[in-house]
């Protein structure tokens, strides 16, 4: 491990067990704070509807770390309500990117997380608007536009890849939040990931959340038991091939799934599938192919976003 990597660590373990709020100059309205446009490649990516195909990387990724894991098993319903749980925080997060009132958004999902705040396995405090913590919740929703994008949407160049990063500065902005551990630079941000990446966990929060690839699908109740033995089968192997195929090996191993090079090739001949079809895709009704957030964002702007971003820079 170089110098560099190992002092970045240690800074990192150190901030994040202060477990104390850190607000950005000026909190959420800040003049720095200014809302993305409907020029920018998040915009027209990230309310995608085929963004659902990245969820599990998402919500996995963000509790594969620890003081996460604790603070959503401490606070959240999850355990009784996850579906419940997910409608409620997606919206909010939505609006802070297409909402003519992001900054109140960013506002509203931070102080959602005021008083989310414990202890974990160590006895080391965590709390949710610490800014290393804060952050690396906020970089799995940079990632998924990322990661969804150019597995299952169009390649991107690096020089998109470069733009998204740098938009989704502005993001984080909205939140009101110190950016104290946010990466400066696209290559900086992967090399982030990767380092978090290695920090991950079999927190119960994650180990539970992805129970349904390993056992498989609960049978519905108004499915007959026979019937749904049969109809399981291919089910379940469809979705364990695109569901585990989205995440990062760390996660795979730490909740413990399964993955062999005959479902790779799987996942690699879907993903290349779906990219293929994108210019078709891109031919639905706009409200078909955005959430209800991003294409009433899209109608009030006046712009159709089918046609824009169709070919990577060059």
């Amino acid at each position: 491990m170089s110098d560099g990597v190992a002092s970045a660590r240690s800074d990192f373990d150190t901030r994040i067990r202060e477990a104390e709020p850190v607000l950005a100059d000026g909190g959420a309205q800040s003049p720095t704070a200014t809302r993305l446009a409907p020029d920018t490649l998040i915009w027209k990516f990230y309310g995608d509807m085929r963004g659902l195909l990245g969820f599990q990387r998402l919500a996995g990724t963000e509790n594969c770390i620890e003081q996460l894991g604790q603070g959503v098993a401490d606070h959240s319903v999850i355990f009784d309500d996850f579906l419940g749980r997910a409608r409620r925080t997606g919206p909010p997060i939505m609006r802070t990117v297409y909402a003519a009132d992001a900054q109140h958004w960013g506002a509203t999902v931070r102080d959602f997380h005021r008083d989310i705040k414990g202890t974990i396995s160590d006895g080391s405090r965590y709390h949710a608007l610490n800014p290393e913590l804060f952050y690396w919740a906020h970089a799995t929703f940079v990632d998924q536009v990322l990661y969804v994008t150019d597995t299952f949407i169009r390649r991107l160049s690096y020089e998109e890849k470069c733009r998204i990063f740098d938009e989704s500065k502005t993001w984080y902005a909205l939140y009101g939040i110190s950016a104290r551990d946010q990466p400066q630079t696209y290559d900086e941000f992967c090399a982030y990931w990767d380092r978090m990446c290695e920090r991950f966990v079999p927190h119960k929060t994650i180990v539970y959340a992805t129970g349904y690839l390993r056992q498989g699908l609960p049978r519905p109740r108004r499915v007959p038991a026979p019937v749904w033995r049969v109809l399981s089968v291919p089910l379940n192997s469809a979705l364990r091939t695109i569901v585990i195929g989205t995440l990062p090996q760390q996660m795979r191993t730490v909740c413990r799934l399964d993955w062999s090079p005959r479902q790779e090739r799987r996942f690699r001949r879907f993903a290349a599938f779906m990219r293929a079809i994108n210019p078709v895709v891109n031919r639905l009704p706009q409200k078909w192919l955005y959430t209800p957030w991003a294409h009433e964002a899209w109608t009030a702007a006046g712009i159709d976003p089918r046609p824009l971003h169709n070919r990577a820079d060059t």
